[in-house]
């Protein structure tokens, strides 16, 4: 249970109605959370819940789609455009809305706690879950190559996430501080491969013996195939909203940190990209699955596939401690709302950190990890993720026109007891509606066409995502009960 001294959960009726609102700062925090994070820790937050593995890999994939270095660099480019426009559209959502759980608020107070449910649920099935039992495994594959481990991929993906469980449990800012570290190794590896690229590799002697095609319905379908590993990604920048309530200065900080880490990532990715076209050319990258270690045996023979192996390691590392850091916190809003394990919302006394929710996170991870179904899970994500990146844009339009209305005795629609905003704090959509709008056919053209490339994936995904409507109305009849 949460601690008395907690303003009790209003019903989540109630809760769906709310203005725009900015949770109020006091020294406890939005229901009894601590708020220790400054503009450093959300900037390094942003970029390690974006950057994993996929840099490493994905370049490969994108050029097996697209076969001149302007697509691929151009790909690469276009996700960046796309990630930036969603950064600004939270950087927005966090002036209007420093609440805990942060996209999953942004759902439940714009359109009804129906939705935010289901996004919690799919978070807590296949978005979060599935995407950390993957990154486990993965990590464990690199430190074994790395160490030649006595241990299988298994066993060593359970001791990761049992390790960043109990770190998480001591706090936000223990969990913080060791993200933050873990976001400079990782930055620190990039800009060794891309060094290592540029100054030891030396470059491809033909780029492509493709000859560049003509714009035609088929590039574009290329093109938008290359889009869908680039956006995978890219994804990651909106689950530094769920730790808002932990911040000190959420509606400055979280702003911030959001925009300045999405454009440091998409300079890290273009550089990796230029480097492996570079030193790889166009066909050469197409056909090397493991492009980073391609450029780095180019540089230093074996002993450079070695150390950006151990760069991975760190990079997939600092991943999980991100989504062992941020997720939970959703987790922990869905049960503070009344509809999920009550327990769940339990902060311990110490550290007040919402320990259970940690652990809910880090024992369905390993349970995937164990059972091998993560690969199967990780492509039903896009289609999911991106459907919720779409709505969660839309809630701009709802807030904003909601801005001026004062809750009143008059207006039960509105909370009275929630202080309202009338402007974001400072931070603002450039060219919005424009721009806004543009994100969300972004969002709407990248479902399409993953449910299209990907029927039998996406048609799983989705559904498991919209299983989460019964049983939000079954928990609901269960709580009147």
């Amino acid at each position: 249970m949460i601690p008395s001294s907690s303003p009790p959960a209003l019903p989540p009726d109630t809760r769906s109605n709310a203005v725009a609102a900015v949770a109020s700062p006091g020294p406890g925090g939005a229901r009894g959370l601590a708020r220790r994070l400054g503009l450093f820790d959300a900037t390094m937050i942003v970029m390690g819940g974006i950057v994993g593995s996929g840099i490493f890999a994905n370049p490969h994939v994108v050029a097996r789609q697209v076969h001149t270095p302007a697509l691929i660099v151009g790909a690469w480019l276009a996700g960046g455009a796309v990630a930036l426009a969603g950064a600004f559209i939270y950087a927005e959502l966090a002036g209007r809305r420093a609440d805990v759980g942060g996209q999953y608020a942004y759902l439940r107070d714009a359109y009804h706690p129906a939705v935010a449910f289901v996004y919690g649920w799919a978070l807590l099935l296949v978005i979060q879950t599935g995407g950390m039992a993957a990154v486990a495994v993965t990590f464990a594959r690199y430190f074994r190559e790395v160490t030649h481990a006595p241990l299988g991929d298994g066993a060593l993906a359970a001791l990761c996430l049992a390790a960043l469980v109990a770190v998480n449990c001591l706090g936000v800012r223990s969990g913080g501080t060791v993200q933050n570290v873990l976001m400079v190794l990782k930055i620190g590896a990039v800009a060794a491969l891309v060094g290592a690229g540029l100054l030891f590799a030396g470059h491809s002697a033909g780029a492509s013996t493709a000859a560049p095609a003509p714009v035609s319905l088929s590039l574009i379908a290329s093109f938008g195939a290359a889009m869908t590993p680039v956006m995978f990604a890219f994804g990651g920048w909106q689950t530094a909203s769920f730790v808002a309530a932990e911040m000190r200065d959420p509606r400055r900080d979280l702003a911030r940190g959001l925009v300045i880490g999405v454009l440091g990532v998409i300079v890290m990715y273009v550089a990796v990209n230029v480097v492996c076209v570079l030193a790889l050319g166009a066909d050469g990258l197409a056909r090397t699955a493991t492009p980073a270690s391609a450029v780095m045996r180019l540089a230093f023979g074996e002993r450079g596939a070695t150390l950006i192996a151990l760069g991975i390691a760190i990079s997939t590392l600092g991943f999980l401690s991100q989504g062992m850091l941020t997720a939970p916190r959703v987790y922990f809003a869905m049960a503070d709302d009344g509809v999920f394990f009550r327990r769940v919302a339990w902060l311990h006394p110490a550290t007040r950190a919402p320990v259970v929710a940690i652990a809910l996170q880090g024992i369905l991870a390993l349970a995937i990890a164990l059972t091998g179904t993560y690969e199967q899970i990780l492509n039903y994500v896009v289609s999911v993720d991106f459907v919720f990146f779409g709505l969660t844009a839309g809630t701009i339009f709802v807030f904003r026109r909601r801005a001026g209305r004062a809750p009143t005795s008059a207006d039960p629609s509105l909370d009275p007891t929630t202080p309202v905003s009338t402007d974001a704090g400072g931070a603002r959509i450039p060219g919005h509606p424009f721009t806004t709008a543009a994100f969300i056919a972004a969002c709407v053209l990248i479902v399409a066409a993953t449910t299209y490339k990907y029927p039998a994936n996406s048609a799983v995904g989705l559904g498991i995502m919209l299983a989460g409507v019964p049983v939000y109305f079954l928990w609901r009849k269960r709580r009147a009960a």
